[in-house]
């Protein structure tokens, strides 16, 4: 297991250091203003980009068919896991380098660039038998369109990871919202004139052109390239693990839909695929914005004392699964009524299988905050042992379940792998690594109890609101009972879980600060 680099010299670099002054909770506190900040930008830019998304999915649900979705999906599946390798962890190195990013950024750039246009060229000649592989030789196209972001993003590497480094969230989140503007407009706009899949790859590529420039452009790094053996030694022992580590991460994200395509084919997994990106808002809009800014103040804890980094890890974790828990539970409870409203009758499949992926919602938001832990203390090699094992579980289970229970089975395999194996090696290998997880109990009574009661609460009310405001129709949901479930089920069960989950004392602080605010 590897440790932080011993060359930890001072940060004359974009980011500036912690400086090595002070108490862990001094320490704690100056990193933790900053991540405040470009966890605020990371969050508006995440909302942004998923707002965007979502309004047009609820389009392309509606002018697309499952066929289409399950073609994309395969697509998607092998883009995912190109892109979480494709840069041998350049990104993440750049954020976690001890010393000058100018110094190694020319060999970054070369070394990111070169992995990039080799993985390319490699997705391009076995997109033929990746898509047999998952069911339909029909998405080698989409795949191959889609895949060409990697060659964008190894352009950007560094400059991406620059501007994380310096918590400069704001400029990538403009970049962020400014490309999501630009996949909606193409997606929709060839959707609406019959590209079927070819409608998501080509709105991703041209979105990630417009991103990667404007990282690119606003990054304020030198474009130089050159290569240093030293640098680049030091960048593959700390990236090569990590990019593996990534790497079996998007196998754990993405076998479910090879899984599924070659089981049961297209349409199913057009269902399933509908399914999982709606499991995925939270990790996508919160774990997406955490992992911006996780990566650098755990590393600049990590340049610390260990106890620094663990007061940091016991402070965030209680946030973390106070605030996914509830979101959770109602998408658990809710999933009909939630596939109803927003897509229609016509995905009502996708509903049993969203109730049963809520699970694998709050384990996905875990272990991604530990793997990024390991990542910020240099313990990369930590992460592809976690990630393995998750994967030697996960695999068998996605098999086995789609088989005996079709997509519901892929997602019943998905959340025991993942609650039985992924989190229990998360917090092993966390222990080994120096993290002290131990005084995190205490603080997750209180949103677990409150989860439970509000999981009760939220059934009780549906089963009370079902059938109301225009009923069932042909054995399905009708989206006017789906929304009156939605607002009371729903919003009951919230306000059981801010009762219970939240201190007495810290809700009437709020009101206090709620009471001021309307004053002024």
């Amino acid at each position: 297991m590897s440790g932080p680099s011993p060359e930890t010299g001072g940060e004359t670099g974009t980011a500036g250091g912690a400086g090595g002054v002070g108490t862990d909770g001094e320490q704690v506190g100056t990193i933790g203003r900053k991540a405040g900040r470009g966890l605020r930008w990371s969050l508006l830019g995440n909302l942004g980009t998923k707002a965007t998304t979502f309004v047009m999915g609820l389009v392309l649900a509606r002018l697309l068919v499952p066929e289409d979705f399950g073609l994309y999906a395969i697509a998607l599946a092998a883009t995912t896991f190109v892109m979480h390798v494709n840069d041998v962890g350049i990104i993440a190195a750049t954020v976690q380098w001890r010393g000058r990013v100018e110094d190694m950024a020319p060999t970054a750039t070369v070394m990111a660039v070169a992995f990039s246009t080799g993985m390319y060229g490699i997705f391009w000649v076995v997109a033929p038998y990746f898509a047999e592989l998952a069911g339909s030789a029909e998405a080698t196209p989409v795949v191959r369109l889609l895949t060409a972001v990697i060659l964008i993003d190894g352009v950007t590497a560094v400059r991406a990871g620059s501007l994380m480094r310096g918590f400069g969230h704001d400029r990538l989140t403009k970049a962020n919202i400014a490309g999501s503007l630009v996949n909606a407009g193409v997606a929709v706009t060839l959707a609406a004139n019959g590209a079927g899949a070819y409608s998501f790859a080509v709105g991703q590529v041209a979105a990630n052109t417009v991103t990667g420039a404007l990282v690119f452009a606003w990054a304020g790094l030198p474009f130089r390239l050159g290569f240093d053996r030293e640098v680049a030694v030091r960048l593959l022992r700390f990236g090569a693990p990590l990019a593996l580590g990534l790497g079996i991460e998007a196998v754990l994200m993405n076998a479910d839909y090879v899984i599924v395509g070659a089981v049961l084919g297209p349409v199913a997994l057009g269902f399933y695929l509908l399914a999982f990106n709606v499991s995925s808002w939270v990790p996508s809009v919160i774990g997406t914005a955490l992992r911006y800014v996780t990566v650098p103040s755990f590393s600049r804890l990590a340049e610390q004392r260990p106890e620094a980094l663990s007061l940091g890890v016991q402070r965030s974790v209680p946030l973390l699964v106070a605030f996914v828990l509830p979101v959770a539970v109602v998408t658990a409870t809710l999933a009909p009524a939630i596939v109803a409203f927003l897509y229609g009758e016509k995905w009502a499949p996708a509903a049993g299988v969203l109730a049963l992926l809520a699970v694998l919602m709050v384990v996905r938001m875990l272990t991604s905050l530990a793997f990024d832990i390991l990542t910020s203390a240099g313990a990369t090699r930590a992460t592809v042992w976690m990630n393995l094992g998750w994967a030697v579980a996960l695999v068998p289970a996605l098999w086995a379940g789609t088989h005996w229970y079709g997509i519901r089975g892929a997602a019943i395999g998905h959340a025991l792998a993942g609650v039985l194996v992924a989190l229990p090696v998360a917090a092993l290998v966390l222990g080994r690594a120096g993290v002290r997880l131990a005084p995190v109990l205490p603080a997750l009574v209180r949103p677990l109890l409150g989860a439970a009661v509000a999981a009760v609460v939220t059934v009780t009310l549906a089963g009370l609101t079902s059938g109301v405001a225009g009923g069932a129709v042909a054995g399905g949901m009708t989206a006017g009972s789906a929304l009156v479930q939605l607002c009371v089920a729903g919003g009951g069960g919230l306000l059981a879980y801010l009762l219970i989950a939240v201190p007495a004392a810290r809700l009437r602080r709020l009101g206090a600060r709620a009471v001021l605010a309307r004053a002024r």
